[in-house]
């Protein structure tokens, strides 16, 4: 499994951690930044890593800021991309079981390490269950395929 990573500013200490996590599980990442604890702005980050998650190059992405909530509607404006803000392992368990969730959100300031951390390894060994969840998710992406109409 390929892994897009990024984070802000208020998600670098955390990213750190799950970026051991993914070399302890066997998964292939690479780091779109931020590189360190400098302000930087979260939109710019979710782009990269939306775009990465939406190409064939990766499989699963994740973003980190200080709440997630920044990260996941920045995401989710790049097309085929279905972020995911999770706060514990039963949301991230249906992310991707029921929404087949391709990024996960974390919030920095919000979880602590062990808890995202294991919010991050529910999320990548859940598979999507398909079934009657496929026409659901067609449906959204159907939005994203045409402009809305009143």
């Amino acid at each position: 499994m390929r892994i897009a990573l990024g984070c802000d500013h208020r998600g670098f200490r955390l990213k750190q951690a799950i970026a051991g996590l993914l070399e302890e599980l066997g998964c292939s990442y690479h780091d779109f930044g931020c590189r360190d604890v400098e302000s930087v702005d979260y939109p710019d980050i979710a782009r990269d890593v939306a775009k990465a998650v939406a190409s064939p190059d990766f499989d699963q992405g994740i973003l980190i800021c200080s709440t997630g909530i920044g990260m996941s509607i920045a995401a989710n404006k790049i097309q085929g991309i279905r972020a995911a803000l999770c706060h514990n392992t039963f949301t991230a368990q249906r992310a991707r079981q029921h929404n087949d969730a391709n990024i996960l959100c974390l919030g920095g300031d919000d979880l602590e390490v062990e808890a995202a951390l294991e919010i991050t390894r529910t999320f990548l060994r859940t598979d999507f269950e398909g079934g009657r969840h496929t026409s659901r998710v067609n449906k959204i992406a159907a939005l994203e395929a045409r402009p809305l109409q009143n």
